[in-house]
């Protein structure tokens, strides 16, 4: 059994992991730019609300999937978590 220590320190350190994971994928695309454009966004996710930016429309439809997908996904975990925890 999971006890709620074990939960903490598992979730402390998937955030480290978060840090760590941004940080070098900004030190890549620091290092391999060679000029031309960057496209970015991002998604800043407040309870079920979506708030999305991004620098392109193609960016802004691809980030709208993913946060779907991710809502959908918290959706069946929250309201059906008995099928997951067996």
């Amino acid at each position: 059994m999971i006890l709620a220590e074990d939960m903490f320190k598992i979730g402390f350190l998937l955030i480290i992991v978060g840090f760590i994971v941004i940080f070098l994928s900004m030190m890549l695309m620091v290092l391999s730019h060679k000029g031309g454009e960057t496209k970015g966004g991002g998604v800043i996710l407040i309870g079920p609300f979506p708030i999305i930016f991004g620098s392109d429309t193609k960016t802004d439809k691809t980030l709208v999937l993913l946060v779907l997908i991710l809502i959908a996904f918290i959706f069946v975990l929250t309201f059906f978590p008995i099928a997951f925890w067996r």
